[in-house]
Parts: structure tokens; sequence; C-alpha cells
């Protein structure tokens, strides 16, 4: 009886350790088509971190189509976007506590809705494939201008730029640009 209770509980373990590897090879596999990125904005004591996976657009038509316009958007792909700032923030009047959140977007054809949810470290979607936040988490939502250019960004990007007093975090993809204007 003992030995059969022991090589139950070895088959279970190396059940479990299987089932391990391959959902750790499958969730490798998804990244590689969208890696992870991180950018990092530092002037002086301010720090912000952006953590992101990054899709490729691979002659797929993105806004629109593969990210439908007027719904909520994981801002990236696999897991939702996290910002993280150590100081708070001025947007667009509003005050962003430093803090980390998960960020979201609401596409439209010239202008997005940017939305600051406290609640980070989930999957970007639910098995509906819906966004995967709640709403009642929001802390701080603002809408900024949208363009479309000639140039095409291959890859889903967060970048950071200064612009006179104000630094602007940018999403670009495809031929779509959004940005964000923040003091500190």
């Amino acid at each position: 009886m003992k030995k059969f209770v022991i090589f139950s509980l070895v088959g279970v373990a190396v059940i479990g350790i299987l089932v391990a590897v391959i959902i750790y090879v499958q969730l490798k596999k998804t990244k590689s088509f969208s890696p992870e990125d991180q950018v990092v904005f530092e002037k002086g004591d301010v720090r912000i971190e952006v953590f992101y996976n990054r899709p490729y657009k691979k002659d797929r038509a993105i806004f629109g189509a593969l990210v439908p316009y007027d719904q909520v958007w994981r801002t990236g792909a696999n897991e939702a976007t996290t910002f993280e700032t150590n100081t708070d923030l001025k947007i667009e009047g509003k005050v962003l506590k430093k803090g980390k959140y998960s960020v979201w977007t609401i596409p439209r054809r010239d202008s997005w809705t940017i939305i600051f949810n406290s609640e980070y470290g989930q999957w970007g979607i639910n098995s509906k494939g819906e966004a995967n936040r709640q709403p009642q988490r929001d802390v701080l939502s603002v809408d900024v201008k949208a363009t479309v250019q000639d140039r095409v960004f291959e890859q889903f990007t967060i970048s950071f730029e200064k612009s006179g007093d104000e630094t602007e975090m940018v999403f670009a993809w495809d031929k779509t640009v959004a940005a964000l204007p923040f003091m500190f």
C-alpha cells in the first residue's frame, strides 16, 4: 500500500511538472510574437517605467480592424500594460498620484482615450476576448489627439519625448500616433 501511495504521488508530481512545462512553453511562444519591453523616463528625481508587450503589424490592418475603434484595448499584447511613477503627474489639469497602474486605451480615428487603472498584473483580455479591466478601478481618464501619418511603425511602440515644459508618452503603431502630455 505504501508503494502504491508513493508511486501515485510521484505520478501526480510528474504530471504537474509536465503541465507546468507545457504552459511555460506555450507562454514563451505567445510572447515571441509580441515581445516584452520596458521604457523608462528619468529626469532629476522623477522616474517613470512602462512595461508592455509589443505586437507586430505583419501586413495587417491595425486600428479600426485588429484593434477596433471605440472599444477598450489593452494597449499592447499579452498582459495589460503597466505604468509606474515615483511622483505625482499633472495630466490635462488632473493629477495622477504616484504609484503603479495598468494603462488602457480606447482608440478612435482622431482621438484616443487614455485610462489609468489601479489594478495591474492581469492578463490583458478575458476568456471572451474583451479587455480584462474593471472600470470601477479607473483613477484617471483623458482624451488626446491621434494622428495618421505616412510613416509605418511595424511594431507597437511606447516612448517618451520632451515637448517644451511638458513630456509626452507617445503611442505609435502602424500609421497612428497618439501622445499623452504630462508635467511633474
